[in-house]
């Protein structure tokens, strides 16, 4: 895997868990009982971008890792993927 293959993957991984983890653990203003003038009821009470980044690093690297060493360490390739046999033979190119 290309260096530029893996820091892809990365930043893909990274995006896809962080907007799983975006509603966990969101209070809303409404939830609280805390309104604030001028907001709706469903804006957040308690969001810390920060700390929800660090633990979507994290999570993400956990997941990476097993991402890389499975696709490095296997011989699965895109023609086992093509269900449709469209894709040309390896001795073709």
């Amino acid at each position: 895997m290309a260096i530029t293959s893996a820091i892809v993957l990365f930043a893909v991984t990274w995006f896809m868990t962080m907007l799983i983890a975006l509603p966990i653990g969101l209070k809303t203003q409404g939830d609280m009982g805390e309104k604030v003038e001028g907001t709706h009821d469903g804006a957040p009470a308690n969001y810390n971008p920060r700390r929800k980044a660090v633990i979507v690093t994290l999570v993400t690297c956990v997941i990476w890792v097993c991402l890389v060493t499975f696709i490095t360490l296997t011989d699965l390739t895109w023609h086992d993927l093509d269900w449709t046999a469209r894709l040309p033979s390896v001795a073709d190119s």
